[in-house]
């Protein structure tokens, strides 16, 4: 893990406000009787790092069995007037992400007030490798965005997916593939940026 110091979060934002209601009422909605560990991934938990790539969609794995209700969405007008609508992913399952073994546990606590659902941000190198399974456009983007803003290095992004690959599910060769590109990725974001 990298020893950079903590940025602050884009939680003042319209869109960061948006985020934190709708764990807030989720929350409300299903009335956790004890605490439940919930982990933020996804082009959101990017935004709350970079303030980039505004998202509608919640990828957010809990760390106890909840039905997560379909039906609960908020509308959210942004600064420069455009409208998104948040929602939580009910299909989002970190299984079939590259990820490190110790994703949670390095993974950020959130410091809003949502009783019982303790949500964590995962770690900008481990946002940056959970793109790599899938390297679709918004992934790429995503993790030249981290890079830019200096959360992680191509070298960071690198080690730590190597050292989730043997916890893969899938053709782990074009997994490789893809870390291979998406570290060439980082290393020309790196480049411009010097």
């Amino acid at each position: 893990m990298s020893d950079k110091p903590l940025r602050p979060l884009r939680t003042e934002t319209a869109l960061g406000r948006g985020i934190v209601q709708m764990f807030r009422e989720l929350e409300k909605r299903l009335e956790p009787k004890k605490e439940v560990a919930v982990y933020l991934a996804g082009g959101l938990g990017v935004y709350l790092y970079t303030g980039l790539r505004i998202s509608g969609d919640i990828d957010a794995e809990f760390g106890a069995r909840l039905l997560v209700p379909s039906d609960l969405m908020l509308d959210v007008s942004l600064e420069n007037g455009e409208k998104r609508t948040l929602y939580f992913d009910t299909n989002y399952n970190p299984m079939f992400a590259l990820l490190h073994e110790d994703y949670q546990q390095d993974a950020r606590l959130l410091d809003i007030d949502t009783g019982a659902l303790k949500v964590h941000l995962l770690s900008p190198v481990d946002l940056a490798v959970s793109k790599i399974a899938r390297f679709q456009d918004n992934d790429r983007e995503d993790i030249e965005a981290l890079v830019r803003a200096g959360l992680v290095t191509a070298r960071e992004i690198e080690q730590r997916a190597h050292e989730a690959l043997p916890g893969y599910i899938g053709e782990v060769w074009k997994v490789e593939r893809n870390i291979d590109d998406g570290v060439s990725l980082a290393q020309k974001v790196e480049a411009e940026r010097n």
